[in-house]
């Protein structure tokens, strides 16, 4: 019997139909808690009391803060072997979504409990359309790496111009990259019966999110290469244009968040008269601690592309999230830099 531990908002599509409705719907057991704490996480998971969590689901944010629980109360050697044992033995799937999952929180959590994370992407508006595999590798690497297992969905990526030159396009089978484009960005597109109808009330939205051939444009950059997907991040706030570079927030966000003294990170472009966009750092410190830009500078320049180090910092003492553990990135630009 499945049992599937509940800690997520409801007015999100991974509360409400990930983590609630499509457990129901096959039988499963949702044990609800009213509020995420991570004491009370733990207690659930390592529980001998019946019915025995089997299945868990979070954001990046909670299983973060699983960790950081972890690193202050689990410090004797025999508890953390009792919790590798326990999740080892008893738990049989942990999934992560809704946003970017950190390279160093992926490979911290395996470290602790003995599980890679399932990583998928998925909206709203489409439900779940790209994933690692449920059996088989799953390649390391945060939310950016995916192959496609749900059936009848399709993908695609096409160019931003204005023939929209399709890169690559795939389903459950296969995917074909088009000669001669394989590594170039695009938009994401999505096509199947998990895709939404229509935005309510909205006709002129609703034809702006879908191209004539009835493809959800999803707003998120991609790229399909050595044989997977990588979302990119969002079109809009998630790609930086700087000095002519086009740069992944998220991938800077990956590195700089493997700095053993920074907790959180969040990675915007600042508008700058001379760059056009500046790299800029929002980063939220290990307590006591605390960085310059220099430092910040000097400790990339060891770790990521030149034209990718952050020219900005911003140091915050808690990195501001929705209850869905999301950064709203435009908020951080009016909030601090208007």
């Amino acid at each position: 019997m499945t049992v599937i531990l509940h800690t997520l908002p409801l007015h999100h599509v991974h509360g409400i139909v990930n983590k609630l409705l499509c457990p129901l719907w096959v039988g499963a057991t949702c044990i609800m808690l009213p509020n995420f704490h991570p004491q009370k996480v733990w207690e659930m998971l390592l529980s001998s009391r019946a019915p025995l969590v089997n299945v868990f689901m979070a954001v990046p944010t909670i299983y973060s803060k699983l960790i950081q629980y972890y690193d202050q109360h689990f410090t004797q050697p025999r508890v953390r072997d009792f919790v590798r044992g326990v999740c080892k033995e008893r738990i049989r799937l942990m999934v992560s979504g809704s946003a970017a999952l950190p390279l160093p929180t992926l490979l911290r959590w395996e470290e602790i409990t003995g599980h890679t994370l399932l990583e998928r992407y998925g909206m709203t508006e489409i439900g779940m359309a790209l994933s690692n595999p449920l059996k088989g590798p799953r390649i390391p690497g945060t939310e950016d790496l995916w192959d496609p297992h749900f059936l009848s969905v399709e993908v695609r990526i096409v160019m931003n111009n204005t023939n929209h030159t399709i890169i690559a396009e795939g389903n459950q089978k296969q995917t074909r990259v088009h000669p001669g484009l394989e590594g170039k960005e695009g938009e994401l597109l999505v096509r199947g019966p998990s895709v939404f109808k229509e935005y309510w009330n909205k006709p002129q939205e609703t034809e702006q999110a879908f191209t004539d051939d009835g493809w959800f444009k999803t707003g998120d950059t991609a790229v399909y290469k050595d044989g997977v997907y990588w979302i990119l991040g969002r079109s809009s706030v998630d790609i930086i244009k700087s000095g002519g570079y086009k740069i992944s927030a998220l991938e800077v966000e990956r590195h700089l968040l493997a700095h053993p003294d920074i907790i959180d990170v969040a990675v915007i472009g600042v508008p700058d008269a001379v760059w056009g966009q500046k790299v800029t750092a929002v980063v939220q410190m290990k307590k006591e601690q605390t960085m310059t830009l220099t430092e910040l500078k000097n400790w990339a320049r060891e770790h990521m592309a030149p034209y990718s180090v952050p020219t900005g910092l911003l140091l915050v003492e808690e990195m501001p999230r929705n209850p869905m553990g999301k950064v709203n990135k435009k908020d951080l630009l009016r909030h601090f830099f208007s």
